[in-house]
């Protein structure tokens, strides 16, 4: 085994650090909220309502970055150690939670265009997957998750979380190149499709359906 992968590391700062990269990034979203109107133009409702593509896109991209967030606590909640490859995969998610802000304005001024969607879909994907990876690599690879603080159902929670972020760019990045608007609907409505994913899955339980059986008949 290498250094690198033997080497623990604090993670406790690089969540400082993660948390304070995507507070930034979220900010940095509401720059791209303007109106664009001549001087001395008195403002009227129907100017706020100009730049409704610009209010749609900010309001997808904060709802995937505070998800995505969110994600990333409950994982940390339960990993308790970090190595030099958990950092890397990391930091890869912090690149594309900075590059989101980007996609975001291209989206807005763009919108419906092939090309923004797919790097927007694409940006999505990027970061389900280094997302999958380090739940994987402390999961799987490394051991580093506290056993006594989760329990079955909740792994398989978290699979089924990953498993669906993931699936969702890969077929928004697809559909971006002959159906673009399709793909942002999907995009846009990642967190109510998942929403009521999770109530169909915690009603089957309540009926007494084994959780595996109920992933396999949802997907």
């Amino acid at each position: 085994m290498s250094d690198i992968q033997k080497k623990e590391i604090p993670f406790e700062r690089v969540l400082f650090f993660s948390d304070a990269i995507v507070a930034i990034a979220i900010t940095l979203l509401a720059l791209n909220l303007k109106l664009d109107l001549p001087e001395g133009h008195h403002l009227t409702f129907q100017d706020l309502l100009l730049p409704w593509k610009n209010y749609l896109a900010f309001l997808l991209s904060f709802i995937n970055i505070a998800s995505f967030w969110r994600m990333h606590h409950q994982m940390y909640s339960y990993i308790h150690k970090m190595n030099g490859y958990a950092m890397g995969y990391n930091i890869l998610w912090l690149f594309f939670i900075v590059i989101l802000p980007f996609s975001t304005s291209l989206l807005s001024t763009h919108f419906g265009d092939s090309a923004a969607i797919f790097l927007y879909s694409l940006n999505i994907l990027a970061l389900s997957i280094f997302q999958n990876a380090i739940w994987d690599g402390a999961d799987i690879k490394h051991n580093y998750i506290d056993a006594e603080k989760i329990s079955d159902e909740e792994r398989k929670r978290f699979r089924l979380m990953f498993n669906f972020d993931m699936a969702n760019g890969l077929i928004c990045t697809v559909l971006s190149f002959f159906v673009p608007k399709i793909a942002f609907f999907l995009l846009f409505f990642k967190i109510p499709v998942l929403f009521f994913v999770m109530v169909y899955i915690a009603s089957q339980k309540r009926k007494g359906i084994s959780p595996d059986r109920v992933r396999t008949t949802t997907f």
